[in-house]
């Protein structure tokens, strides 16, 4: 393992020649003052406690070597304490308090040591823990990416072939005489295209770099012509939008920020039909994007995994959106947390930051 100091790493070697340092120091002083029999002689083991923890073994064991030589050569050629004879008859008692100083000293400084080195090397692990868990959803997302690129590509002949014939039907004279079949024909020509054009910005936000896009937008008049959009798009759906307090509030936003606010909404409407709720508010250089539903709300042991791959009880409404929107979350420094409703019904929030001056590189 690594140690740092300062901002700046510490290797192996130079733990063992701190220690080692450590050890003649210490030895140089029993040296002085009784050597092994002085009671401060237990202190050694804070250095191969440590060297134990932060070492190989290999160097551990050149620490210990060292640290029994040292102790031989003080029981050998240390020098014995000069009492004075007034203090000789109270020589035993100086012992023991010496020996229980000792003893108070060495726990106190091996718990303190001990403690702290233990609770880097849990930050470590979970650093690399969290490392890990974030490389796995970036395979996810580059897989999801891939598949959603060949999917719009295979999908481009038959709408285009769709699109074809639904233009040679609308100039055929049985349905032009037919107003029904004539309306019906142009929701089919007008889904169609939507379907087009959706597969068209797959197709371009697979090849786009990630600043394309981005932009700085008032909150309130982005979300208001996403929630118009999808109103659109749901006509069937009631969705009620609340601005609250972010009038004059701005965020950068680009496109992968709408499709997972629109895929959030996808996700309520299917729970509840009946009518879902998309309401904003700021708070300490952020905005908090809600979306409430009225439908059943999350199992309990989902809400414990919301924002991770593979983790959907596949209830209606819960799928991949919800681990998309947390992926984009932490790509702008934001966060994404669900709860159930008291009432009945979940609510998802988004928290992004706020733009201050300038928009920021999402990638």
């Amino acid at each position: 393992m690594r140690l740092t100091l300062y901002r700046r790493p510490v290797g192996q070697n130079a733990i063992l020649a701190t220690l080692l340092v450590d050890v003649l120091a210490l030895a140089t002083q029993l040296w002085l003052s009784g050597g092994a029999y002085n009671p401060f002689i237990s202190l050694f083991l804070l250095q191969l406690v440590l060297g134990a923890i932060l070492m190989t073994p290999g160097r551990v064991a050149i620490l210990v070597a060292v640290t029994a030589a040292a102790y031989a050569l003080l029981g050998l050629y240390g020098h014995p304490i000069a009492w004075p004879l007034w203090l000789v008859p109270l020589v035993p008692w100086l012992m023991a308090t010496g020996s229980w100083i000792s003893f108070v000293m060495t726990g106190g400084l091996l718990v303190a040591f001990v403690t702290r080195v233990i609770r880097n090397l849990r930050a470590r692990d979970a650093y690399v823990a969290e490392l890990s868990q974030r490389a796995t959803e970036e395979d996810a997302i580059v897989r999801m990416g891939l598949l959603a690129s060949g999917a719009a590509h295979e999908l481009g002949t038959p709408l285009s072939t769709l699109s074809v014939i639904l233009n040679d039907w609308s100039r055929m004279p049985r349905f032009r005489r037919d107003a029904e079949l004539s309306g019906e024909l142009a929701d089919m020509q007008r889904e169609v295209g939507r379907c087009k054009t959706i597969v068209g910005d797959i197709l371009h936000s697979v090849g786009a770099p990630r600043s394309e896009g981005v932009e700085v937008v008032r909150v309130e008049s982005f979300l208001t012509t996403l929630a118009q959009a999808w109103r659109g798009t749901h006509p069937n759906v009631p969705l009620t939008f609340h601005p609250l307090d972010v009038t004059e509030a701005q965020m950068v936003a680009d496109p992968a920020v709408r499709q997972v606010i629109a895929s959030l909404l996808d996700n309520a409407a299917d729970a509840s039909p009946t009518g879902i709720e998309l309401s904003a508010t700021t708070s300490s250089g952020h905005v908090e994007i809600s979306v409430r539903d009225r439908g059943p709300g999350f199992p309990p042991s989902q809400l414990a995994v919301i924002g991770k791959p593979y983790q959907s009880s596949k209830a209606p409404g819960r799928g991949l959106g919800l681990f998309l929107a947390a992926a984009l979350a932490r790509r702008l420094e934001g966060q994404l947390s669900a709860t159930n409703r008291p009432n009945g019904g979940a609510e998802v929030r988004l928290v992004l930051p706020l733009a201050l001056d300038r928009a920021k590189e999402t990638g």
